[in-house]
């Protein structure tokens, strides 16, 4: 099957019930994207299909389509450019970094749907999203950050052709 993954197109020969996160992980070679809980708990895994979050994990390859836009964080932008990178940076958000390529992935649809997001928002949209070091605070600080950096650079949101 044919799937774009960062806009390029890649053939890949897996079963179709085959999670979609093992397919980028261990077909494509893009290991960006984590394992973290196998059931779509966690968001370790979240890439955009479509512009929408998704939990690679709990996505049957089969069910993506040949024309589907799926964007990993090896995707989002080119030397970690995009607005929420750099603000991940800026405050110094992760400790293990484990689930942080999953919480940019959601913050960057997050700005995307909401330029100016409210903490509410923010903790609503992130809600799904588990950091075992509970760094919070700061992701909530980070995407903030991330919203000035956006505002006044008129960055792009992905670098994906849309």
């Amino acid at each position: 099957m044919k799937l774009n993954i960062n806009g390029s197109v890649r053939d890949v020969e897996v079963e179709s019930d085959t999670p979609l996160l093992w397919v980028i992980r261990e077909h494509v070679g893009l290991t960006g994207t984590k394992y973290g809980c196998g059931v779509a708990q966690c968001g370790a895994c979240s890439v955009h299909i479509n512009d929408q979050v998704q939990r690679s994990c709990s996505v049957r390859v089969g069910d993506v389509k040949a024309t589907d836009r799926i964007v990993t964080i090896e995707g989002l932008a080119d030397n970690s450019s995009h607005p929420v990178q750099k603000a991940w940076a800026a405050i110094d958000v992760p400790q293990c970094g484990y689930c942080q390529s999953g919480q940019i992935m959601s913050a960057a649809v997050l700005l995307k749907d909401k330029p100016k997001p409210t903490d509410e928002d923010i903790d609503q949209a992130m809600s799904g999203n588990i950091c075992r070091c509970g760094t919070y605070q700061r992701i909530r600080r980070a995407i903030h950050r991330a919203a000035e950096i956006s505002a006044g650079a008129g960055h792009s949101q992905e670098k994906v052709a849309q």
